[in-house]
């Protein structure tokens, strides 16, 4: 089973799990906020791991194809024993507890939360907006909402929100776990991936 470590260089080093989804733009903003990233598309790419980010993309596809190539339980169990994770859209839904729906989903876990998929709608609705978001200065994050999930209920009182939407949380943490509704890597703003990998950095979630 796979073990995180904690980092000890300025350097860490974080995964991108790469089975589907919008990859590369993470491998892209990894670079610019420091980290060394590398794809994870095998079990024994989780070895050695500082963090990991699930990037959007289709969620039940994801799923699938982790539980196929038996990477399900290993990166289960690793983000259980405290690897840091960053999920955005798809990725908040993997990393979630629980989904607001009746179709079975295979899930990674970790968030104290049940979410639901396409709550903002469909591809034609998506949007973007200016959001405020807890522990990144600078002003608002332009925010990119493309068929993006939103939490519907916080099931753990040790999860923060750290920014809303009309009320809705779209940025939330619960420990080295921390997922967004909403695609960061697009705008060119990386203060998101900056706060995530600040906490890998000190050993704790930033703030």
């Amino acid at each position: 089973m796979p073990t995180p470590r904690t980092a000890t260089d300025d350097q860490p080093l974080v995964g991108v799990l790469a089975l589907q989804g919008d990859v590369h733009e993470h491998l892209v903003v990894l670079d610019r906020v420091g980290a060394r990233a590398r794809r994870v598309r095998r079990t024994e790419h989780l070895d050695g791991l500082d963090g990991i980010i699930l990037p959007g993309g289709e969620s039940t596809t994801i799923g699938k194809l982790l539980h196929r190539f038996g990477m399900l339980d290993p990166l289960r169990f690793a983000v259980a024993g405290g690897l840091p994770a960053f999920g955005t859209c798809a990725g908040m839904i993997l990393l979630s507890d629980e989904l607001d729906q009746s179709e079975p989903q295979h899930l990674v876990g970790g968030l104290g939360v049940r979410t639901r998929r396409n709550a903002f709608g469909r591809q034609v609705d998506s949007f973007d907006t200016a959001v405020d978001v807890a522990g990144i200065d600078g002003g608002p994050m332009d925010a990119s909402f493309i068929r993006a999930p939103k939490v519907v209920e916080v099931l753990d009182e040790a999860v923060e929100v750290l920014a809303t939407v009309d009320d809705d949380p779209v940025v939330v943490r619960q420990g080295p776990v921390m997922a967004s509704a909403f695609h960061p890597e697009v705008t060119g703003d990386d203060r998101l991936h900056t706060l995530f990998v600040s906490g890998i950095r000190s050993g704790r979630p930033a703030s």
